[in-house]
């Protein structure tokens, strides 16, 4: 995964203040708990050796992996938490994105996990299958909390196994379509009354792109788009789903149950806006690419909205992935809030560590949803201050459309397969065919 959550993802984010940093960078590795190691923190405020952090033992450790466009806004609702006195406070640690789950279940497993911590729904299966995260229903029993009537019925489930509750839901976090509205409006593409482009097909969505073409100059791209790694993968999963692509494992786990003759055809498609010369080669940042004004489109996660609108000179608009075949589909997953197990933390500071996960989500939602990502709280949902929020309700649509993963505990490395094997069709070292057979034997190794 990344950007923020991540483009490779959140995609998706720093979750420690300018501040705080300082501090903390400042601090780490002088504590003789360290044991001499250096807690190496990196310019973005990430730190290599989280353990190695001097933290505030009358505060509760949260480790994040926010290390993009939408850290900031969760750097603002630690802050504000700090500033209502709560019981305990928070100081938070921002992981390196591609470390965090490795540093994060090796940290639990020596007893040394953080207090709270964050889980993509993707990856808490796992993460339940191997006992990292502890269960939550008697600690929200004994707040008086009721998630189902703070979240839709498909986030309870997404976070409750075998009865239980394991999380408390962030977000949901699509991938959609940005578009340069200076661009279109050279290249003589209309938008509808609703400031959308009015996109039904494949060959709508072809049609823009050609006229886009025609003014797109050297060093430029009609869509910003990697050439490798999660985000076309993103854009096949959506395609997939739109052909009319059936679930890729079964419930259980133990069958592959795709569909190989669609997963070919939808992998064929995204080879397409390659072949056709819509995306331009060598785009590593496609987010970055985007916000230098150098594309007309860029299909990337709801968490760059925050970043793009702050970009000086860039005129954009977002919506929903667009409906290019018959089933409307995007890729979507969700942030959730764990509480990681941790032999050392007391009753009252992990009853302290829940109360907070609620109010991030409740208190804090119209904070998070400042980043471009979709609240999971309906509460904050359905608020008018939300609505009034630029850009974000034009695509809080993807809601009814997204297709999150399956909850497997094998899915990271199921997904981790696909986007290799898939990589080998970007890259021209196979056809689509070729592709999909890996891909589908990458599947069938991990199953139960």
């Amino acid at each position: 995964m990344l950007t923020g959550c991540g483009s490779g993802s959140s995609a998706d984010d720093s979750a420690t203040t300018d501040d705080t940093k300082q501090e903390e960078t400042a601090e780490a590795g002088t504590d003789d708990a360290a044991s001499g190691e250096d807690a190496d923190v990196n310019e973005d405020g990430t730190v290599n050796n989280p353990e190695a952090v001097k933290v505030d033992e009358n505060k509760l450790v949260f480790w994040s992996l926010f290390s993009g466009g939408d850290g900031e806004y969760m750097d603002k609702i630690i802050s504000d938490y700090n500033a209502t006195d709560p019981d305990k406070q928070v100081q938070s640690i921002m992981l390196v994105w591609g470390d965090y789950y490795t540093k994060l279940q090796t940290a639990v497993a020596a007893g040394k996990g953080p207090d709270i911590g964050i889980s993509h729904a993707s990856k808490l299966p796992e993460l339940v299958d191997q006992g990292v995260v502890e269960p939550l229903n008697d600690y929200l029993d004994e707040m008086g909390v009721d998630l189902s009537s703070m979240y839709a019925d498909n986030s309870i489930d997404s976070v409750t196994f075998d009865g239980d509750i394991y999380a408390i839901p962030l977000d949901t976090h699509a991938e959609i379509l940005y578009y340069n509205t200076d661009i279109l409006e050279k290249a003589g593409v209309e938008l509808n009354a609703d400031g959308q482009l009015d996109i039904n097909s494949k060959d709508d969505f072809f049609a823009i792109l050609d006229k886009c073409k025609t003014v797109i100059g050297d060093g430029e791209s009609v869509i910003s788009l990697t050439n490798n790694g999660d985000d076309p993968y993103r854009v096949w999963w959506a395609t997939y789903f739109q052909m009319g692509g059936t679930p890729l494992v079964n419930d259980d786990g133990t069958e592959v149950t795709m569909d190989k003759d669609i997963a070919v055809k939808a992998a064929e498609f995204v080879k397409s806006l390659y072949d056709e010369g819509y995306v331009a080669e060598g785009i590593d940042d496609h987010q970055k690419f985007f916000q230098s004004g150098k594309a007309a489109f860029y299909i990337g996660g709801t968490w760059g909205t925050g970043a793009l609108e702050q970009t000086d000179g860039l005129n954009f608009a977002a919506q929903p992935f667009p409906q290019l075949f018959d089933n409307d589909s995007c890729w979507a997953d969700s942030h959730t809030l764990i509480l990681p197990v941790n032999p050392d933390r007391t009753e009252e500071e992990t009853k302290a560590a829940v109360e907070f996960m609620v109010a991030v989500s409740k208190d804090g939602g119209t904070t998070w949803a400042g980043s471009g990502q979709i609240p999971a709280n309906k509460e904050v949902l359905e608020s008018q201050e939300y609505k009034d929020m630029p850009y974000r309700s034009s695509y809080k649509a993807a809601l009814d459309t997204a297709v999150l993963p399956s909850k497997n505990p094998h899915f990271y490395a199921m997904k981790a397969g696909m986007i290799d094997s898939l990589n080998t069709l970007w890259s021209d070292a196979t056809d689509a065919s070729g592709a999909i057979d890996s891909l589908y034997g990458e599947l069938e190794s991990n199953l139960e």
